[in-house]
């Protein structure tokens, strides 16, 4: 399985798609942008990824909620490993790889592509500016000690130049990342 949950993601989930892999797509998208979703072996999901643990819920319920922590979607779909996630959580990331990484999803994605937002601390996270910065820190040490290795990374210069509410000088508000599960087993 290929998961996209970047809005930007049409052109890498299509090219995916050609290749003949199983390709899911999470957002909330209108519903005539989801059409574009449909071509080849897409399938766009309205929902999106939660860090949140929920109570249990009937399957009627659970339909209602546009909100999954990703074990949870990889269950329902009936995924035991993601060969590629490509996510911009939109200031959610810091959060949600939080949980894949407690939870123990992390292990079960072989290349994870992750834009972060670096302009403010995040959703759910606070503190100084030395604590934000060493919560960012433990997780990308978490991510290399379960085995991820960083081999790309590309730094947005159209975005602003921000760190924590503060100009930067060549700095970028946004970076994508891209590391490859070497624990991953196929």
């Amino acid at each position: 399985m290929t998961g996209s949950m970047v809005k930007r993601g049409v052109e890498f989930s299509q090219r995916m798609s050609e290749m003949r892999c199983q390709v899911h797509s999470f957002g909330l998208t209108p519903y005539k942008q989801a059409d574009l979703w449909q071509k080849g072996h897409v399938q766009h999901h309205a929902l999106w990824l939660d860090w949140h643990k929920r109570r249990p819920t009937t399957s009627a319920q659970r339909r209602r909620s546009p909100a999954r922590r990703l074990n949870q979607i990889m269950q329902d779909f009936g995924h035991k490993k993601i060969d590629v996630l490509e996510a911009d959580l939109a200031s959610a990331e810091w959060k949600i790889l939080e949980s894949i990484l407690v939870d123990g999803t992390a292990a079960a994605v072989h290349q994870l592509i992750l834009a972060i937002h670096l302009h403010w601390p995040g959703f759910e996270v606070s503190g100084s500016e030395a604590a934000v910065v060493r919560y960012w820190y433990s997780l990308l040490k978490a991510l290399e000690a379960r085995g991820f290795r960083l081999f790309h990374s590309f730094k947005d210069l159209q975005k602003p130049q921000l760190f924590l509410h503060k100009e930067l000088f060549n700095a970028s508000s946004s970076y994508t990342l891209s590391w490859v599960n070497t624990y991953w087993m196929y």
